[in-house]
């Protein structure tokens, strides 16, 4: 079984794509924050990240900038999942190993999970 880091601000929409994606059969961890997400993401080695860029604290660049030079958690598919839909926003994100860039006003949950899932047939 898969496991996903969600790691959002928003509890609303946290929420709703932890419950889409439990259907599915993942396994679910969760942060409200960088810092946080960045020590889950050591400590749990999950499969996948989805991270928000606009995040209380460290943002979601930074974020990506610290897994990208660990060498224990480059590997990790990161996915984002932001507001931020400037092609300078996602080229930023591409650039710093992003596998996808989603922009939440034009994506659903189902859509979302489509996403982890081709993001996770790649890297298998």
């Amino acid at each position: 079984m898969s496991k996903i880091l969600i790691i959002e601000d928003d509890k609303f929409l946290r929420e709703l794509i932890a419950k889409k994606l439990l259907m599915e059969d993942f396994e679910i961890s969760e942060a409200i924050d960088g810092e946080e997400g960045i020590k889950k993401i050591k400590t749990e080695k999950p499969d996948i990240v989805l991270l928000d860029l606009i995040l209380p604290g460290i943002d979601g660049f930074e974020v990506l900038s610290k897994m990208k030079e660990d060498v224990s958690l480059g590997s990790i598919p990161v996915i984002i999942l932001s507001n931020l839909g400037q092609r300078d926003d996602v080229e930023k994100g591409l650039k710093l190993g992003a596998v996808d860039y989603l922009v939440k006003a034009h994506f659903i949950p189902n859509e979302i999970v489509q996403k982890v899932k081709q993001a996770l047939t790649k890297t298998s």
